[in-house]
């Protein structure tokens, strides 16, 4: 079975004026949708053909790591994110927040501080594990499954992301993720299933 480009949960220029349709038809409709013909082509006749694509996360290397991944880490950055999305967490999430940062004030800050200071292409996560909650950046296509971390949310901070609507200006982008558009109910859901 081949894989496939999962459909978005909201409409391209649903996340507007923050992330723009024209972002979207790019991020969305290309790069996303390019990972997957890479990934079609380079899994057909190899072991990894018809798996499930958190096991190619999880366990491929080079190349079909390389298009698993990035196709897991965007789907979970499209859920991550919501047209009513922003503010502040409430209930066990905003709770456990609290508990691993202090205050929510104080997690914006590290998310962004993180988010902005990571170094080229890559993602930053809010993650949980044992000890409770953290964040975590991880640099090109690496995500958290591959260090026993349970994601909550993410932001994707690769130029292709927010270029077209923000060019360099990646803490701008971060701090519209943060007001306006990130899905603490998807965090809230990551976290119960733990």
């Amino acid at each position: 079975m081949a894989f496939e480009l999962p459909p978005l949960p909201y409409g391209q220029s649903a996340l507007e004026p923050y992330v723009s349709a024209e972002t979207m038809s790019y991020h969305y409709g290309r790069h996303h949708a390019g990972y997957v013909a890479n990934l079609n082509r380079l899994a057909a006749g190899t072991q990894w053909e018809g798996a499930e694509l958190e096991a190619l996360a999880r366990g491929a290397e080079g190349a079909i790591f390389n298009n698993a991944a990035q196709i897991w880490n965007h789907t979970f950055y499209w859920q991550s994110m919501s047209p009513d999305g922003g503010g502040a967490p409430a209930g066990a999430v905003g709770a456990a927040i609290d508990a691993a940062f202090g205050s929510v004030d104080e997690f914006r800050r590290q998310f962004a501080d993180a988010a902005v200071g990571l170094f080229g292409s890559g993602w930053t996560w809010l993650v949980a594990d044992e000890g409770g909650l953290e964040i975590m950046q991880t640099a090109n296509a690496d995500l958290p499954l591959r260090h026993d971390r349970r994601p909550l949310l993410v932001v994707d901070v690769w130029e292709h992301a927010y270029y077209l609507d923000y060019q360099n200006a990646r803490a701008a982008y971060v701090e519209a993720f943060l007001d306006n558009l990130v899905n603490w109910e998807f965090a809230a859901e990551n976290l119960a299933a733990g």
